[in-house]
């Protein structure tokens, strides 16, 4: 697994966000604001939405999230998605924030949500989603 240690489970689904936790992002602890981490996972959410409805989506809901472990200055947060299910113009989308610790490589989760997009035309209307996903690269 190329040299990363990782406490118990694995990620589920596609790695579709890496990034570092920087200083600018912390809060008075010295943690890494939630608001951060959860910003993080909603764009990974996006990307995933727009891949799987073709086109622009928005984020309309996200359930509950509870934070299993901080995010610390130095980490790697690695988002990973999922999409669960799709309805005709909406999608859910199980997000999993995963941090790689700084100098240990020992990588936990730190949180996780399923978050729902609805597929938007140009007009910010909603749209149906194609039954099929596009084909993979």
């Amino acid at each position: 697994m190329n040299g990363v240690k990782t406490a118990a489970a694995e990620p589920r689904g596609d790695l579709t966000v890496r990034t570092i936790a920087m200083p600018a992002d912390t809060n008075a602890n010295g943690d890494i604001f939630g608001g951060w981490v959860l910003s993080q996972m909603d764009q990974a959410g996006g990307i995933a939405g727009v891949d799987r409805a073709q086109g622009r989506v928005v984020t309309v809901a996200l359930d509950a999230m509870t934070f299993i472990r901080p995010v610390r200055v130095g980490d790697v947060l690695c988002v990973y998605t999922r999409v669960a299910s799709v309805g005709r113009t909406s999608m859910k989308i199980e997000v999993e924030a995963w941090a790689r610790r700084f100098c240990t490589q020992l990588r936990e989760k730190v949180t996780e949500a399923t978050l729902t997009f609805v597929a938007i035309d140009d007009e910010g209307r909603p749209r149906p989603i194609p039954r099929e996903p596009r084909p993979a690269d």
